[in-house]
């Protein structure tokens, strides 16, 4: 690595989409310091990277404190929090610039470079509003940003604008597009299939981690009213959401579609499960800050089926690259859905010129030298 020394942190080592995009964005800067606070399969990401990795001695039990949750929550954790808050401190005090990925490692982060005065970048994954965190919660974070954040990163415009809504400062913010890359695999439909273990058949599929705002009970009652259409629903419930996997499974059985629905849990071939369906869904009823799985289809070249809330809309450019539907609407789903499999939406063309919409503006070497070229900017002394 050459260039300024840059300390990453993250609270959580569970591979969701913000560990995923830390784990590209760190390919730039092999022999950085990633410091993490738990064990998991992001530190042997990090470490595959060429980063040194260090464990936080106080970092274990954050998990359990939830977006919605008010600050009084921390209280037990107090002495925790503050002994994790001097571990950041010691260590960025051997750093130029501080990066932090997650909610939890940012405002941690602020108050630890407060001490040493060091410059912080925040990588903001969410979108910062009522449907995702607590009142406490978005001001603690929006007045940490606004007084110690010398950048923060959005993936979306649909991230900047909440933040900025929640009070944040415009002119700390930069978007840069989340970036990857995925190499479409030659064998047909049907061999992905068998390589998958997936049945014959009409299938469409959904991708993401188990979460009711995620919209998966959405997609069940959709397929309620298309006869003869499978499902695989890829993803495992990763923050404490195991009573909503149980109501998937029981909604399922509930609606007499419990033979073609398909749960495989946690997945590290979804790229290969993507081209294996007809259409990928994603039913989400909230707001997307990105929508990893949106550009992976897109690459992957299979029609897409979207609610039209958060990035989504931004990324399919409002139903050019992509079909577009209200959010919570299961008969506007179906609809969706049976238009593509009749060929009436999401053709050759629209899936051809979607797949280059991704190559072009999503892809991970752009995202990569849009967030080093902030990175050395902040460690001169700029901003974004």
């Amino acid at each position: 690595m050459t260039g300024p020394r840059v300390l990453f942190i993250n609270h959580t080592s569970t591979m969701s989409g913000a560990e995923l995009v830390l784990a590209d964005v760190v390919r730039a800067w092999r022999g950085a310091t990633a410091f993490l606070f738990e064990d998991g399969p992001l530190n042997a990401a990090m470490a595959g990277c060429g980063l040194r990795v260090e464990r936080a001695r106080a970092g274990g039990g954050l998990t359990g404190l939830r977006r919605s949750s008010s600050p009084l929550r921390a209280l037990p954790m107090a002495g925790r929090l503050a002994a994790l808050v001097l571990e950041i401190a010691g260590r960025a005090r051997r750093a130029d610039v501080i990066y932090a990925n997650s909610q939890k490692a940012f405002v941690l982060g602020a108050l630890a470079t407060g001490i040493v005065r060091r410059p912080l970048i925040w990588h903001l994954h969410d979108i910062i509003d009522p449907l995702h965190f607590g009142t406490a919660q978005r001001r603690l974070q929006v007045g940490l940003a606004n007084a110690r954040a010398t950048c923060v990163i959005a993936p979306s415009t649909a991230v900047a604008d909440a933040f900025v809504a929640a009070g944040g400062r415009r002119d700390r913010v930069a978007i840069v597009p989340n970036g990857l890359d995925l190499v479409p695999d030659p064998r047909s439909r049907a061999e992905l299939r068998r390589a998958a273990g997936l049945p014959s058949g009409l299938l469409v599929g959904v991708f993401s981690r188990l979460a009711s705002w995620k919209g998966q009970h959405v997609l069940l009652h959709a397929l309620a009213e298309l006869p003869g259409v499978g499902a695989v629903v890829a993803g495992a419930p990763l923050f404490g959401e195991d009573a909503y996997a149980a109501e998937l499974v029981r909604l399922a059985a509930e609606l007499g579609i419990a033979d073609r629905v398909h749960f495989l849990g946690q997945r590290s071939d979804v790229a290969l499960l993507m081209q294996a369906v007809e259409v990928v869904v994603h039913p989400s009823i909230h707001p997307e800050p990105f929508g990893r799985t949106l550009v992976e289809a897109m690459l992957a070249g299979v029609p897409l089926v979207a609610t039209r809330t958060g990035a989504a809309a931004e990324i399919l450019d409002e139903g050019a690259f992509g079909t577009l539907v209200p959010p919570g609407d299961a008969a506007a789903l179906a609809e969706g859905i049976r238009r593509i499999l009749a060929g009436n939406a999401g053709g050759a063309t629209q899936v051809a010129a979607a797949s280059e919409r991704a190559r072009t503006r999503y892809g991970a070497d752009g995202m990569r030298d849009a967030i080093a070229g902030i990175i050395r900017r902040v460690a001169e002394g700029g901003r974004a």
